[in-house]
């Protein structure tokens, strides 16, 4: 009886441990500091062009941390990222990825008022809207893989907003649309990464998992809510085609949170996470994101998301390494990948923790 309770005891204090030990990812303080350590590694060790979309996610959640911190030196290094690329987006006319980095430009033009930093993009879209499009049986349409939903959208939708120019929303709308024709799952509510993915297409041999389940891949799906998120926080309360943005997040929400993983973390394969071993950051990073901006912005329910939410962010901070960056970043791929460790870090995987945490130190 008396190692009976001396064993409840022990039990009882190991959960406060364990309870008083999650509360503190939850602190203002921590989360900044985590934010800023990570930042601060990435900036320390660069990867790819500037005008990559690699960086091009990466500096989104650089803006976001700048805005989380306040950091003086978080907020020059984009000064200097964007004179480097002298403002200008990658230098394919029609691609999404060369479009992501300028969503940081138009953040900074927001505050320096510097045309210079839009110019450049605003001459490659109004050049794009005139050149005609001519794509293969995969690049059948503009924006024919899902990550594409997170490197233009908010660029675009971002400039309408900067401008007044509503053209830009419908740009948007309809390069959206095709996608989501194209690439929505409407039984998963889940993207297919691109058609080679998409089952019952005439002339696509049929990709399955391990376990025979069709293939949606964490990151891309990941990329997709991010860039929902990213749109519904710039598009006018009353525009019309608003809504339809809402209902893709919240369709994508459940389906999401129902394929978290007992860590908080989802695998690089969502319906087949037993066949890919440990938490991916940068697909988890970006749905920890989107669904604690659902959380604060009143369009996920907080009673259903929040514990989602938490185990998340709980999860992604087992990931962060010694020196402060963040590990177990799948590589660069357009598939699931099992080949990534706690030492396989990428900028976009950074830039995916460092939107969750802006998102995360809102919570109320």
């Amino acid at each position: 009886m008396k190692y009976r309770l001396l064993l409840f005891v022990l039990l009882l204090s190991l959960i406060h441990v364990n309870a008083q030990d999650g509360k503190k990812f939850f602190k203002a303080g921590y989360i900044k500091k985590t934010m800023k350590n990570a930042a601060e590694w990435q900036l320390k060790n660069p990867k790819h062009n500037l005008y990559d979309w690699t960086n091009g996610a990466f500096y989104a959640g650089l803006y976001s941390a700048w805005e989380t911190t306040r950091s003086k030196s978080i907020y020059q290094a984009m000064l200097d990222m964007g004179a480097k690329n002298e403002w200008k987006p990658g230098p394919r006319l029609f691609h999404a990825d060369d479009h992501a980095i300028c969503q940081t430009y138009i953040d900074l033009y927001r505050k320096e008022k510097d045309r210079k930093m839009i110019d450049p993009f605003i001459h490659t879209l109004d050049k794009m809207a005139k050149t005609p499009y001519a794509g293969n049986n995969k690049e059948r349409i503009i924006w024919w893989w899902c990550d594409a939903l997170f490197m233009a959208p908010p660029a675009f939708v971002k400039l309408g907003v900067t401008l007044n120019d509503k053209s830009y929303f419908e740009l948007n709308d309809k390069l959206f649309l095709e996608t989501y024709n194209l690439l929505f799952d409407k039984e998963e509510h889940l993207y297919a990464r691109d058609i080679l993915y998409k089952w019952n297409e005439p002339g696509i041999e049929v990709r399955k998992e391990s376990n025979g389940k069709k293939i949606f891949w964490s990151r891309g799906n990941g990329w997709v809510m991010g860039g929902l998120v990213r749109v519904l926080q710039e598009l006018p309360a009353d525009y019309p085609r608003r809504d339809f943005y809402v209902q893709q997040l919240k369709e994508m929400a459940a389906r999401v949170a129902s394929l978290q993983q007992p860590d908080g973390l989802w695998r690089a394969s969502l319906l087949d996470p037993a066949a890919y071993p440990g938490g991916e950051a940068s697909g988890s990073g970006f749905f920890c994101y989107a669904l604690a901006w659902g959380v604060n912005n009143g369009v996920l329910d907080k009673a259903t998301y929040l514990p989602v939410v938490k185990k998340a962010w709980i999860g992604l901070n087992s990931l962060i390494q010694p020196d402060g960056h963040v590990g177990w970043v799948q590589p660069i791929g357009a598939d699931p990948k099992k080949n990534f460790s706690a030492e396989s870090w990428e900028v976009y995987g950074t830039g995916a923790f460092l939107l969750a945490g802006s998102e995360v130190i809102k919570l109320d």
